[in-house]
């Protein structure tokens, strides 16, 4: 459920969300657009991106595969055109699989990290002449399983363990610019990934019950629960913290 808020932290700011047509980045680009920021909503799929867009005046969509040659330049320049600066980038937009070793298939692993890893890296690169200027920040999406073993997932796992690499060794480079960057690493929330994933309706239902009974706080995230770590770390009062993982998982990391 997306609420509607009275909070204008981010007024003025300009925001990109990758992955904006549903879940974690849909409700992480109407928290930026209700908080007051300008945001350039991207995703692959034109129809959910002006769902998320309808939500919120403030959001513009931007629909284009992260992946493609060229779309980090034209997905910074596009916001940049638009509203004349760029403030946070929140590297939202990902893919799971469930994949034993046994079933290693080499595609699978290489279009993983073409998403996971490849995508924000470029990304990244693009964006950070703009966030120079306004001592921006980055903002990139881990799992808890970026470190902790996923058993039937060690690709998946490994592009989120690559994540939280890169958004420390990031942290540390760009320090001294004023450009700050911090990831987020949700557990098990309800969303549309495993369905991406190949997962039945049904096998996702078993999936959330099997995580909540190993959650401490036997519940599953919601996704509006996720964005507001993203706010938070992304606000002008949090200008002190970087090079950080917060895991958003309800204890599960823990066991």
């Amino acid at each position: 459920m997306i609420t509607k808020s009275d909070d204008r932290t981010f007024s003025g700011h300009v925001a990109i969300v990758t992955g904006a047509g549903s879940g974690i980045g849909r409700a992480t680009a109407v928290a930026f657009a209700q908080a007051g920021a300008h945001v350039l909503g991207v995703g692959r799929r034109e129809k959910p991106l002006k769902d998320t867009a309808a939500i919120d005046g403030n959001i513009e969509i931007l629909a284009i595969d992260v992946c493609d040659d060229g779309a980090p330049a034209e997905i910074v320049g596009a916001a940049v055109r638009r509203w004349g600066r760029l403030d946070h980038l929140v590297n939202n937009a990902g893919a799971t699989a469930v994949m034993p070793l046994a079933e290693t298939d080499k595609k699978v692993v290489q279009d993983l990290f073409a998403l996971n890893v490849v995508a924000p890296s470029l990304l990244a690169h693009e964006a950070l002449p703009h966030l120079r200027e306004t001592s921006g920040t980055i903002l990139n999406l881990s799992s808890t399983y970026g470190h902790r073993p996923m058993a039937g997932g060690a690709h998946y796992a490994a592009t989120k363990a690559a994540v939280e690499q890169l958004t420390r060794s990031w942290a540390l480079e760009l320090a001294a610019e004023g450009v700050r960057v911090n990831s987020i690493a949700p557990g098990p929330t309800r969303t549309d990934v495993m369905l991406h994933a190949g997962l039945s309706p049904e096998a996702a239902d078993d999936m959330y019950a099997y995580e909540r009974e190993r959650i401490p706080t036997h519940r599953i995230a919601d996704a509006e629960e996720v964005a507001h770590w993203v706010l938070r770390l992304a606000e002008p009062a949090g200008r002190h913290a970087t090079g950080q993982v917060i895991t958003v998982d309800g204890g599960l990391e823990l066991v």
